[in-house]
């Protein structure tokens, strides 16, 4: 379990710059070099360069040879665990919306709200 949570934290920690995230999202479309990647940014290769790296110490990319072109490649199983980490929220999320569309229903008929057990509405 503890190799999972690892996983998780470099895989947070690495999306959550949106730097790579827009990286990410570039190599969705496709293999890229690490100069194609670095266009877009007012960057220097370096630090695109670490970019990458943190990026591929999380599994998130990898990097080939095919003669000089080294491009990178997307790795999407470690965001595979995040969404399974995240969908554990979905019974919260979907519990309170749907007790705010009750909230709205009754607000909208002009009806009185009664508060729930625990006193919330």
């Amino acid at each position: 379990m503890k190799a999972q949570a690892d996983t998780l934290s470099a895989t947070l920690f690495a999306i959550a710059d949106p730097t790579r995230r827009s990286i990410l999202a570039r190599l969705a479309r496709g293999d890229a070099s690490v100069n194609e990647l670095a266009a877009p940014y007012e960057m220097t290769l370096a630090a695109v360069s670490k970019h990458l790296k943190v990026l591929e110490g999380a599994g998130l990319i990898s990097r080939t040879r095919e003669a000089q072109w080294r491009p990178c490649h997307l790795e999407a199983k470690p965001l595979k665990a995040v969404a399974a980490w995240a969908s554990g929220y979905e019974r919260f999320w979907t519990r309170n919306l749907d007790s705010l569309g009750d909230y709205l229903k009754t607000m909208e008929h002009g009806g009185e709200v009664k508060p729930t057990s625990k006193g919330k509405r």
